[in-house]
């Protein structure tokens, strides 16, 4: 039986490699499909490691306090207030952000933010960024450090200073790496004063300090004429204190609010729900990538088809000569699946190629189980797409076969 398989996979490479430019153009489709599944999915999961990072690096003892009733389970605002409605309307107020930190033994620091965006100007360099108005403990609540100068104390919020730290891309920008400590910028139509430009962290959307500038919220509730915050972030003790911080800081809360004009998410809701979330952005990206594989199947069994057209005398002859059935359902089955691991293979380098070439723009990981995936998937195309082609051949009756024309 090995002989006899060996001496198929012989005829099988012949009949093949008789016909270079229709067996490249057959196995095209295959790898493009198998090429594309390695690279989205090493997309998708590079974006989910680079996300989940991002979210880890905020601490595990992280609460957030968001206004409006957000369902946390199913990821989205619910019709009773939640989203970016909620946020322009919020009732979160620095009072809540000192009740919390003086009421609830378990909490080490809390602090609020008020977020807007402003035209910012020095000289002649104008744009628009990222305000964040927050209290003189947002350092450490997020892990933030002043690489030049110092962030501002409580005295200076207290008193609404127009002062101003600057994220370590907005300092590049505006001051192309000279010293930008005391200098004086336009925010809006106010002027404030730099006193300090943060470490480059990096991050993703508003959680990028190096894309933003810090003001003392007092000074950002004047900026936007609002007395309230949008967010409160309340970092706990430890993180095996979380569960017992959630109910007592919900309790402090419900004294001046009612239930859904907040809630509290903590981290591990946060990186359940983006999670899931990208798994199913991975699994659509790769289900589209899939469909050329489909595509590629087709491609192979019609060649297969045409192949067993071509060959009708071979296969009479074949069978003449005491070749089975089986025999001949088996050769052309081995031709159309190395057709496809043939094209599955190529795409697998392609693939990975690809990943590691984007991976020098945008975060990659390369998983083990999706190339695997991508070379099953594509044996199985030939063996699914070549049954048809198979059956036929095998199904010749060698007296018609050997009559063909």
């Amino acid at each position: 039986m090995v002989k006899l398989f060996k001496q198929l996979i012989k005829v099988s490479l012949r009949a093949i490699f008789k016909n270079k430019m229709r067996s490249s153009l057959t196995m095209l489709g295959v790898i493009i499909g198998v090429c594309s599944v390695i690279i989205l999915l090493s997309l998708g999961a590079g974006i989910k490691t680079f996300v989940t990072g991002e979210l880890e690096g905020l601490g595990s003892n992280l609460i957030l306090v968001v206004p409006g009733e957000i369902d946390t389970k199913r990821g989205f605002a619910t019709a009773r207030g939640g989203g970016l409605g909620a946020i322009a309307t919020s009732k979160l107020e620095l009072l809540d952000v000192e009740r919390i930190q003086n009421e609830v033994p378990e909490v080490s620091l809390a602090t609020g933010l008020l977020m807007g965006s402003e035209v910012v100007k020095y000289e002649s360099t104008k744009k628009t960024v990222q305000i964040i108005g927050t209290t003189s403990n947002f350092p450490q609540v997020r892990n933030a450090k002043a690489e030049k100068g110092e962030f501002f104390k409580q005295s200076d919020v207290t008193s609404a200073r127009r002062l101003i730290v600057l994220g370590a891309n907005v300092a590049d920008e505006y001051f192309l790496g000279e010293n930008a400590l005391g200098e004086r910028m336009q925010v809006g139509k106010l002027r404030y004063t730099v006193v300090g430009i943060l470490e480059k962290i990096g991050g993703l959307g508003q959680t990028n300090l190096d894309d933003q500038a810090i003001i003392p919220i007092t000074a950002a509730q004047r900026q936007f004429d609002k007395d309230n915050v949008n967010f409160i972030y309340v970092k706990v003790a430890s993180g095996d204190l979380v569960d017992v911080a959630i109910p007592k800081i919900r309790s402090v809360l419900e004294k001046r609010l009612d239930e859904d004009e907040f809630t509290l998410v903590d981290q591990k809701e946060v990186l359940r729900t983006v999670g899931n979330i990208l798994n199913v952005l991975t699994l659509a990206l790769s289900g589209i990538a899939a469909i050329s594989l489909v595509v590629g199947g087709v491609g192979i069994m019609n060649i297969m088809l045409v192949s067993v057209t071509e060959r009708t005398r071979e296969i009479g002859l074949r069978k003449a000569l005491g070749a089975t059935t089986k025999v001949i359902l088996l050769q052309f089955l081995i031709e159309s699946v190395l057709l496809s691991v043939g094209g599955g293979t190529i795409g697998i380098i392609i693939g990975i190629l690809g990943s590691l070439a984007l991976g020098r723009f945008i975060t990659t990981t390369i998983t083990w189980w999706s190339v695997l995936l991508a070379f099953g998937v594509s044996v199985g195309v030939g063996i699914l797409f070549g049954v048809m082609p198979a059956r036929k051949a095998s199904k010749l009756s060698p007296i018609a076969a050997l009559r063909y024309e």
